[in-house]
């Protein structure tokens, strides 16, 4: 996210309060909860306004969730300020990642195109799905054509290079894979109802 020509990535987003002494409850938003350890100032973002610039005394993990305690917050009422905030961080500041992984904000906006045959333009990378539980993620990508958003496996077997610095992502995807997304034909719409049971 861009505020005020600043460049943050969201790392969490407070709930609500949690407990006596200004502690919040924040969603997690980050592959690396264990890296709040090693993160002694944060900033605090909202709708918008400048990032307000915040220490972390202490946190731990919470069902799931992530409880915050920042200096200076030490009520339930100064908790409660700063329910809807987003925890940011600078992109710099991020986790280093392996070789061959991506962030999924860095991958968001690139263009997608399939070796398949001939270079061809499938469309942008709106998002990365990785919550289905096949340990693919999926990449969300709003078609050049227009029409209904595909999802693509970001799977290894059918990379071919990614360019951050492009904003390039290139596949030689499996034949019908794109198909299987694309909304029915009036020929198949017909066959389908033709064979409803009346």
């Amino acid at each position: 996210m861009t505020v005020g020509g600043d460049e943050w990535v969201t790392i969490a987003c407070i709930v609500r309060p949690q407990g006596r002494h200004g502690e919040v409850l924040a969603e997690i938003l980050t592959d690396f909860p264990d890296l709040f350890a090693d993160r002694k100032i944060l900033h605090l973002i909202k709708n918008g306004s400048p990032a307000r610039e915040v220490g972390l005394d202490d946190f731990w993990l919470h069902k799931g969730r992530v409880v915050l305690k920042f200096s200076g917050v030490d009520s339930i009422s100064d908790a409660d300020m700063l329910r809807g905030f987003d925890v940011v961080i600078r992109p710099e500041d991020r986790a280093p990642l392996d070789e061959d992984s991506y962030y999924v904000s860095d991958l968001q906006g690139c263009q997608v195109f399939d070796l398949s045959e001939e270079r061809r333009e499938i469309g942008l990378v709106t998002g990365v799905d990785s919550s289905t539980g096949a340990g693919v993620p999926l990449l969300t990508v709003r078609p050049l054509s227009g029409g209904e958003e595909l999802l693509i496996p970001l799977a290894k077997s059918y990379l071919r290079r990614i360019s951050l610095e492009e904003r390039v992502i290139e596949m030689e995807l499996p034949a019908g894979l794109l198909q299987i997304n694309a909304p029915m034909s009036e020929e198949e719409r017909r066959l389908l109802t033709a064979n409803e049971p009346d």
